[in-house]
């Protein structure tokens, strides 16, 4: 360890004994919620650093603010591309979660091929008049902001005509209908924009600027949705389900499917992954912090990591049985083994990482969609990375 990340190490620690059930705001003015960021919203940390901070958080039991569109998305784009007044107005409430943000990117006819969309804004005096349309917007009927395309442009190529930009959502105009999930759930919603007014230092960077800050804003997402949890963030990692799943087969006892070859076979083969890809993510996110923007091997990560949690849900149902998948919104991760002596699978967790059994299972289909879609991922993979012919437009 360097005696930089030494130092750190011990700054966090002293930090905390003074604080020692910090609030969002107290750890977003002590630069702890996104250190990697430049002072003085955080402190210029390297990767390897900001892993130290997350660390210490962790075993200290605190928990950062749950705001990942706004830190993990918009934060970084308003950081790239802002003026110094959007800096100021936006950046310290976004990490002290005093504002939550959504993405409004994707529509009905336009969903992989973003560049298709027909969300317009038209210059009216000193405003921006925006019509259109968005559908999968996490949390739209609960933010306070949003990041919004539309087109400028109409007579510029698709990819030159889109603007960037910065949306409160209790603008007159604005409807959000949540669309209920099959998993029970609601967290996506339906956006209707009819004659929004929007003022004129909501735009980010130039018009027309908005495909190259979006590219960015996505590079960010892919990074974010395949860090911190199977489930986009939201639920255990694949190291704490499957640390409860060895636990599990340590105890042995009759009615053990982990005594099974092939299921062993499967748990080993998650391992390995779950180990590559945080390798991966290393990786990942020291390229970006060196180059000032996640690269093409994000998208290789997102794509591993949503497989991966798939393949992980789909060993857990296997061991909990259909029943798992009946039991109801409220219950917790199944026991799966039939001995009423077995602690239940997830028992080990901490409480706020213990998810519905059935949500968390439905959910996961979802991994390979959102965030662009898997078909998506590997034509970057192979244009960007492995130097494939570009695809037909």
């Amino acid at each position: 360890m360097s005696d930089s990340s030494t130092d750190l190490r011990a700054r966090v620690r002293a930090w905390l004994a003074e604080h020692p059930d910090p609030s969002d705001s107290e750890l977003a003015g002590a630069g702890w919620v996104a250190p990697q960021w430049p002072v003085p919203w955080g402190h210029g940390a390297t990767v390897d650093e900001a892993g130290v901070v997350e660390e210490e958080l962790l075993a200290d039991g605190v928990r950062l603010p749950d705001n990942p569109i706004g830190i993990g998305w918009a934060g970084p784009t308003i950081l790239a591309a802002g003026t110094e007044e959007q800096k100021q107005r936006f950046l310290a409430r976004i990490l002290s979660n005093e504002d939550h943000w959504c993405q409004l990117f994707s529509e009905p006819d336009s969903g992989s091929d973003l560049a298709s969309l027909r969300t317009t804004a038209v210059r009216d005096g000193e405003e921006w008049l925006v019509n259109g349309q968005k559908i999968w917007t996490t949390d739209a009927d609960h933010s306070d902001f949003g990041i919004l395309l539309a087109r400028t442009d109409p007579q510029a190529p698709a990819h030159k005509g889109i603007s960037y930009f910065l949306c409160p959502m209790d603008t007159p105009g604005i409807e959000t209908v949540p669309i209920r999930e099959m998993s029970g759930g609601a967290h996506f919603c339906e956006v209707f924009l009819t004659e929004v007014r929007l003022p004129g230092d909501s735009l980010l960077g130039d018009p027309g600027e908005g495909w190259r800050l979006a590219a960015l804003t996505l590079g960010n997402e892919r990074v974010s949705l395949s860090h911190g949890g199977l489930l986009w963030g939201m639920g255990p990692t694949g190291d704490e389900v499957l640390g409860a799943m060895v636990d599990l087969a340590r105890t042995g006892g009759v009615g053990n499917p982990m005594a099974d070859p092939r299921t062993r076979q499967r748990f080993a083969a998650l391992w390995t992954e779950s180990f590559i890809l945080e390798r991966l993510g290393e990786q990942v996110r020291a390229g970006a912090q060196r180059t000032g923007r996640p690269g093409p091997e994000a998208s290789l990560e997102k794509l591993l990591s949503d497989q991966h949690g798939q393949r992980l849900f789909d060993l857990l149902a296997d061991l909990g049985g259909p029943a798992s998948l009946l039991a109801g919104g409220e219950s917790t991760w199944p026991a799966p083994v039939a001995s009423a002596a077995a602690e239940p699978l997830g028992a080990g967790l901490g409480a706020h990482h213990q998810h519905p059994w059935p949500w968390g299972a439905l959910f996961s289909r979802a991994l390979t969609i959102g965030g662009g879609t898997t078909e998506v991922q590997r034509n970057i993979i192979a244009e960007r990375i492995l130097g494939l012919p570009r695809e037909p437009r």
